[in-house]
């Protein structure tokens, strides 16, 4: 086991990619702390986990929220003695819409949940990693972080965040012996990739499968990637095989551009 008695904590942790990720660290052995908004997906993962004969905490939080976030943070400490793994997962996908037409209350609550959320966990967790002069934090990103996408300002804007928080953090904690490096997925098959297509196929006034069909095409593997190969690599980022990498950003994105 590449995880063996490790403590994770997995924002967005109940459901498509942060559900991946939390049940591969459970069968590398860690035991995993889930932080997110919806109570149900939590408690479900949470259940499979333990099945598995891990320890699962799951915690209904805003990340985007400092007084959660420190409090969920400290339960964790508490309840588990350490915090070995942050893995900032959590995202919102945000509205499709030109920045002339963009509503400063959505770009604000993307920018909050997906960059500010991301500052305030790493921020309570390195307390404690720092104390320790040990940790591991890792930053889902997107392919959308390194480039433009069509009426997706602050999506991208927020991904473009991600990394640059990732490779200030790492010159700033690795004198402790922290690890913080970045995965940017591709387009990741799931409902929340679905539901893009959709508005964006609105926008567009064609149909959703004429988009869908677009984006394979674009992508050398002819396919989208699926959320365990995000997990499998979040695993490698996690453990020792990674032991000598830090500010650095993996692509998982079936070769897309």
């Amino acid at each position: 086991m590449k995880l063996k008695d490790k403590v994770a904590v997995i924002t967005g942790g109940g459901k498509g990619v942060g559900k991946s990720i939390s049940l591969a660290f459970a069968t590398e052995g860690a035991d995993v702390v889930m932080a997110a908004r919806t109570k149900s997906t939590l408690e479900e993962t949470a259940e499979e986990i333990n099945q598995m004969g891990r320890c699962a905490l799951p915690f209904i939080a805003d990340i985007s929220n400092e007084d959660q976030v420190n409090q969920f943070v400290s339960s964790t400490v508490k309840n588990l003695g350490k915090i070995d793994i942050l893995v900032n997962n959590v995202g919102i996908a945000g509205p499709t819409v030109p920045v002339v037409d963009l509503r400063i209350e959505d770009w604000n609550r993307v920018i909050a949940v997906n960059l500010t959320g991301a500052y305030l966990c790493s921020k309570a967790v390195l307390k404690y990693m720092i104390k320790n002069k040990s940790g591991n934090i890792i930053n889902v990103g997107s392919m959308a972080g390194t480039k433009g996408l069509w009426r997706r300002s602050p999506y991208v804007v927020s991904k473009w965040g991600i990394l640059g928080l990732t490779k200030t953090l790492a010159l700033e904690v690795g004198i402790y012996g922290i690890r913080v490096n970045a995965i940017c997925p591709g387009l990741v098959e799931g409902k929340r990739l679905d539901d893009v297509f959709s508005e964006r196929a609105k926008a567009m006034g064609i149909s959703p499968d004429l988009i869908r069909k677009r984006a394979i095409d674009d992508t050398p593997l002819r396919r989208f990637v699926k959320p365990e190969e995000i997990a499998r690599v979040a695993i490698f980022l996690a453990s020792l095989d990674s032991d000598g990498i830090t500010g650095q950003i993996i692509c998982v994105n079936a070769g897309q551009d």
